[in-house]
């Protein structure tokens, strides 16, 4: 499996794909509260198979130019915007005031993680 894009975007854009499908299979089943506790643990473990196939090529490709912690911080910041938008969105869950502060001081850790460059 090649990619054609740089080695700092790509980890990025597969990291998105990643999410996208991690935060489906983990909070997905919320909005189906009347299916079998087994039946959604199949259908989310499904999921995050899929999920580990952009996960683990954005690490490696990854890792030739971001540190693990780089990584890591990528990847965490990015599990907070697509499940703030997947939480308003699919979840109908509001963000607070509280919420946005504490996603503030994350994306301040992360700031200090890349400051060191």
């Amino acid at each position: 499996m090649s990619f054609p894009a740089s080695p700092f975007v790509t980890p990025v854009l597969l990291l998105i794909v990643s999410n996208v499908f991690m935060t489906v299979a983990w909070y997905g089943h919320l909005k189906f509260k009347t299916a079998a506790l087994p039946v959604v643990i199949a259908v989310s473990w499904g999921i995050a198979l899929i999920e580990y196939c952009f996960a683990v090529p954005a690490n490696r490709i990854g890792h030739a130019v971001y540190s693990a912690a780089e990584l890591k911080t990528i990847q965490e910041v990015i599990t907070l915007v697509v499940f703030a938008g997947f939480s308003v969105v699919v979840l109908k869950e509001p963000l607070g005031l509280n919420h946005l502060i504490g996603f503030g001081l994350i994306a301040a850790g992360a700031f200090f993680i890349f400051s060191g460059r």
